[in-house]
């Protein structure tokens, strides 16, 4: 999808209002596209990302839905129906972290709300995305971008084993629902970042992870929300028209 095929085109980008989501609201509201932004406690957050798409001449809307649960999701995409008309780039963004911890330290309502909102949010989002993009049911075709991590190959011992754990089911949902539906007009790809500079590191008790480990990488640098957001807009657009069951790494070579 080009800028010319993208100026009546709509994106949902769940959790953009901040980091990697926010950075794709924007790029995608730049390249022509009318936004989405779902957020679940961060409405200032939200309606500031929206108020910038707005401000250069974009279309936006923030949507509050927490992805983890049916209701809330059937919702969200009612919302856009209503307000756009359509759908064309499903961006499953929203994710969770939590503290440091080993798995035996892990409780199951750490596990339970991990896998709730990292895995299950994005199957229930994908699953209306498919009802409305399928040729199979009358639409007209479209893409999902998964935000995977880099965690999902390295496992992030002494870290975050359950959220690595629910990013490899990212991956294999990815690849899967891809083959599935790769027939019917729909495009299924991931991106998997490495160490990127955003909020999330904090939200995990950590605030300078990033910096503490950008001499560990290749490139000797973190990442940034914008090197991701280019990334997903172009497994987005018709630039990967060939691209399907594709996970991209935009890791710095780790």
């Amino acid at each position: 999808m080009g800028l010319a095929e993208a100026m009546s085109a709509t994106m949902i980008v769940t959790g953009g209002s901040r980091g990697i989501g926010a950075a794709t609201s924007l790029l995608a509201a730049a390249r022509g596209y009318a936004v989405a932004v779902n957020y679940v406690n961060d409405e200032l957050a939200a309606v500031s990302v929206v108020n910038q798409i707005r401000e250069s001449g974009g279309r936006a809307i923030a949507v509050r839905a927490d992805i983890s649960k049916g209701s809330d999701v059937g919702m969200l995409f009612q919302t856009v129906d209503a307000a756009f008309g359509r759908l064309d780039v499903l961006v499953n963004n929203a994710g969770i972290v939590d503290r440091k911890a080993r798995v035996e330290e892990m409780t199951e309502a750490r596990l339970i709300r991990m896998l709730g909102t990292n895995v299950i949010g994005s199957m229930l989002c994908a699953a209306e995305a498919v009802r409305r993009m399928s040729t199979g049911r009358g639409g007209q075709g479209g893409c999902i971008v998964n935000v995977s991590s880099a965690a999902s190959r390295l496992g992030s011992p002494n870290e975050y084993v359950d959220y690595a754990a629910a990013k490899a089911a990212i991956d294999t949902f990815t690849i899967g629902l891809a083959k599935e539906v790769a027939a019917e007009g729909i495009r299924v790809n991931a991106v998997r970042p490495g160490i990127i500079a955003t909020e999330i590191h904090a939200s995990g008790g950590d605030p300078d992870r990033a910096q503490r480990l950008a001499s560990e990488l290749p490139m000797q640098r973190v990442g940034t929300a914008v090197e991701v957001a280019r990334a997903i807009l172009w497994l987005g657009s018709a630039e990967s028209s060939y691209c399907t069951g594709t996970i991209l790494d935009v890791a710095g070579g780790r």
